[in-house]
């Protein structure tokens, strides 16, 4: 073993036992460029216990152990970082990540059902996600620029929703032909309307709204934003007050069948809070038979639910295609107790609404 200086440090060569150094030729420094030879250097003996040059060659076989077992280990620690938990998958991917220009809307191939829990609604007892109860959820805000109507006049409504810093929502997908699903009732579940305001560029949202008799009314905005290339499907609600001497109205005895403007409609199903169920709805004309039902807002009809006492919202859509003529439901309701039910159809171009008291049980 001979030890040569090279650029500063030694240089560390190991000869079997008897081998002659070469004289006069080049030696590579591991990078591919020639170093001239050396002048010979003194020898120094082996380590002590170590016999020649075996316990050099024995060292550096160690040495390379040692470094091939680092390695080793470090490889199996980031594999282990990668499978915590369980095999490593691809990050959820938002249900949007296009960009979209300030005051436009997008259309979306396969919209969100109302009767499906989204993240922000409140899951009631029996799991059952209701919304319209509060005017933030989910970190957006509905905020109305006026409150306060009079009976029987045409009053404007107007309202943004916010997110952070207060900044007005411009972008929202648009679900069953609508951006926006505007429900106004009054407290003691009458004068229902199911409308569509238009937004403004700046996200205002504005419409023209009669409330018939005094009370306090409830505003539930239902609709789907789009923040950050994120969707966030929403029912927000506020109060509305028309001023006057409020006479709430009892509510209708429970009953599966009801008349809207010559049509007789019916269902058949019970709603229950423990499973979704089946509810079949029949409409009849003047004449006896079964209307001929149109297409409005993307379906066969709209069935919106309202809970008496808080007025929690459920906004449930039948199946695509009728059932022997019928609009098809699953319904489960958040709790027992009493509710009214307003089923939107449409029939010669003009929609009616027919309402019915159920009880939840």
């Amino acid at each position: 073993m001979v030890r040569e200086p090279r650029r500063g440090r030694e240089r560390l060569i190991v000869r079997e036992p008897g081998e002659i150094e070469p004289s006069g030729a080049e030696m590579s420094d591991g990078t591919g460029a020639a170093v001239a030879p050396q002048e010979p250097q003194e020898q120094r003996p082996p380590a002590l216990g170590v016999a020649g040059g075996q316990g050099d060659r024995a060292g550096f076989r160690l040495a390379a152990f040692g470094a091939v077992l680092i390695v080793v280990l470090f490889a199996g620690y980031g594999l282990g970082r990668l499978n915590a938990g369980g095999t490593a998958s691809a990050p959820p991917q938002p249900a949007h990540t296009g960009d979209s220009m300030p005051g436009m809307v997008m259309d979306e191939n396969q919209p969100h059902t109302h009767g499906e829990p989204a993240a922000s609604d409140t899951p009631a007892a029996g799991g059952v996600a209701v919304g319209g109860l509060s005017l933030s959820s989910g970190g957006l805000t509905l905020v109305p620029s006026s409150t306060d109507f009079v009976a029987g006049q045409p009053n404007r409504l107007e309202y943004r929703v916010t997110g952070a810093g207060g900044a007005s929502v411009t972008t929202y997908a648009v679900v069953h032909d609508k951006p926006m699903h505007l429900i106004v009732v009054r407290r003691d579940l009458t004068g229902f309307q199911h409308l569509h305001p238009a937004m403004a560029p700046d996200g205002t949202w504005g419409i023209d709204l009669t409330l018939a008799a005094p009370g306090i009314y409830r505003m539930i905005a239902d609709f789907t934003a789009v923040v950050g290339g994120k969707q966030s499907a929403l029912t927000l609600g506020g109060d509305l007050t028309v001023a006057g001497n409020y006479a709430p109205a009892a509510l209708p005895a429970p009953g599966r069948q009801t008349t809207a403007d010559g049509f007789t409609v019916s269902y058949e199903g019970t709603p229950t809070t423990s499973s979704s169920q089946p509810l079949l709805i029949s409409v009849n004309g003047p004449d006896g038979k079964a209307a001929a039902l149109e297409p409005y807002l993307g379906a066969y009809g709209h069935l919106v639910v309202l809970r008496q006492g808080d007025l929690a919202y459920v906004h449930v859509h039948p199946e695509e295609q009728l059932a022997d003529g019928k609009p098809k439901f699953w319904i489960a309701l958040p709790s027992t107790g009493t509710y009214r039910m307003f089923f939107d159809f449409q029939v010669g171009g003009k929609v009616h609404t027919a309402t019915w008291t159920a009880l939840a049980e």
